[in-house]
């Protein structure tokens, strides 16, 4: 494995800028060349790390005040923080899809579902993922977490690339009955177990055994640790009572239960979580697979009720920048400087391509990638590529797209220009001062969209009422394209 020399990074930034002048976005890092390519020294271990609906500013190190997170905090200091990632979705298994993938959620069935509730859709086993690419570059592969891409017998990790799985199949359950809608939702590969324990020590402890049998082995590994922390329900690690509460109400949606939580409990949920993630961290280095290792952490959409997005306005299952934008942290010793940080843009797709090229691999070309190999930007946090970015949400008929510095955002019949550079809280909207920007981006948007699959007026699409949240006064469950249903996961 090769470091990228002071010299050739000029090069490269300099070809990056040419090549962004010529080339579309997707193409562009092809050009900057390669960290690790063609299998030469030795491949690193990967641990992804993604959570459940943590907010941009939940971590100390993007700003929270209220708690410290000092484990995740350290792999900043140890690597590079983006301050601009996004996920691919306002929600979890539209992001989950494109993560997988490599590509734009909305190119599959299974990633018009806002999330995946009840219906008979799944990632297809036969679409190469992140995990069965890797296996075909001499990866074991393994998931601990949540899975919510499909239902057994036709869909599940092992018919997605991954040699094992342990965790949970669908959206979430409680943190100690292990129940989604009065069932067990806790696996071992194909088999139901029942374990007792907080989900995060469950989660945790299986990850810490996963590393104990690798770190026997010489084939690389990949882990994926997707916690369902810190998601509703509600509990930290010891909230039992509020987990026999719910059970006990009968109730399919109940722990969704908007009759609980707390900023304190929040707090205990995230401080833990960043407890276990330090364990996870201190077994790397006692079995001295620290710099041997890539480990990143992300969220996999914006906060949700208790979350802090400041300067961010916006939450899950919105198209403004709290509901999009989440921390992504990277600590590839030899590669990310310690302590630095990068401005450019980045989405969950670009995962796929940017770990398979660390690895010596590449994305199927049959399947081309819509995200772009980050490691020249891991490399030299000063480099940056403008690209174009889009995303829509069924609920509200929602529409956004960033270029550069600006973003166009559409909300039922309302429209929007901002510039986020001067205005991350999206407050001012510039479309009648700059008509030809909104225009460009609208137009840029329109294209895009017009490559994706059609709105099923079938699929599910999640959102918030002023039923629910007081903030939220007015608003209800509608789209253009069918109907949206209460809740279904």
């Amino acid at each position: 494995m090769t470091t990228l020399s002071r010299r050739s990074l000029i090069k490269t930034s300099a070809l990056l800028t040419a090549a962004t002048l010529l080339v579309p976005d997707r193409v562009t890092a092809q050009v900057t060349g390669r960290v690790t390519r063609g299998g030469k020294g030795k491949r690193p271990n990967i641990l992804f790390i993604l959570v459940d609906d943590m907010g941009y500013a939940d971590l100390s190190c993007y700003g929270r005040t209220d708690y410290q997170t000092p484990a995740i905090d350290g792999l900043a200091r140890q690597g590079l923080r983006f301050t601009q990632a996004y996920a691919n979705s306002a929600v979890c298994s539209a992001t989950r899809t494109a993560l997988i993938t490599g590509r734009y959620q909305t190119r599959l069935p299974v990633g018009l579902e806002e999330p995946l509730g009840a219906r008979d859709l799944g990632l297809p086993p036969e679409h190469p993922t992140l995990p069965s690419l890797l296996r075909k570059q001499g990866y074991s592969t393994t998931l601990v977490g949540k899975w919510h891409l499909g239902s057994l017998p036709k869909y599940g990790p092992q018919q997605s690339g991954y040699d094992h799985f342990w965790g949970i199949r669908g959206g979430g359950v409680d943190y100690f009955t292990h129940k989604i809608r009065g069932q067990l939702d806790l696996w071992d590969d194909g088999n139901k177990v029942e374990q007792e324990g907080h989900l995060t020590d469950l989660l945790a402890d299986r990850a810490l055994r996963v590393i104990d049998e690798q770190a026997k082995s010489n084939r690389p590994f990949f882990l994926s640790l997707h916690f369902n922390a810190p998601h509703w329900p509600w509990e930290g690690p010891n909230d039992q009572a509020e987990a026999q509460r719910l059970d006990a109400r009968k109730d399919p949606f109940a722990i969704a239960h908007f009759d609980g939580g707390s900023m304190k409990t929040y707090a205990e949920m995230v401080t833990h979580l960043d407890r276990r993630i330090g364990s996870i961290l201190a077994r790397l280095d006692e079995l001295g697979l620290t710099d041997d290792t890539i480990v990143v952490f992300t969220s996999d959409n914006g906060g949700e009720r208790f979350s802090n997005t400041w300067p961010l306005t916006g939450r899950k299952t919105e198209l403004l920048e709290g509901g999009l934008r989440v921390p992504a942290i990277v600590r590839w010793p030899g590669h990310a400087p310690a302590g630095s940080t990068s401005d450019q843009p980045i989405m969950s797709m670009d995962w796929l391509p940017t770990l398979l090229a660390a690895a010596g691999g590449a994305p199927d070309p049959a399947y081309p990638s819509d995200g772009i190999d980050l490691t020249p930007f891991v490399a030299n946090p000063a480099l940056q590529q403008e690209r174009t970015l889009c995303w829509r949400y069924k609920n509200l008929d929602q529409q956004a797209c960033r270029k550069g510095q600006w973003k166009y955002l559409k909300i039922l019949e309302n429209s929007f220009l901002f510039n986020l550079a001067e205005d991350p809280t999206e407050r001012g909207n510039l479309k009648d001062r700059f008509p030809e920007k909104f225009a460009e981006l609208k137009a840029a948007y329109d294209a895009w969209n017009a490559t994706m699959l059609p709105l099923d007026p079938a699929s599910f699409s999640h959102g918030f009422t002023g039923a629910e949240l007081a903030d939220h006064y007015g608003a209800k469950l509608q789209s253009s394209v069918g109907n949206a249903p209460a809740r279904t996961h």
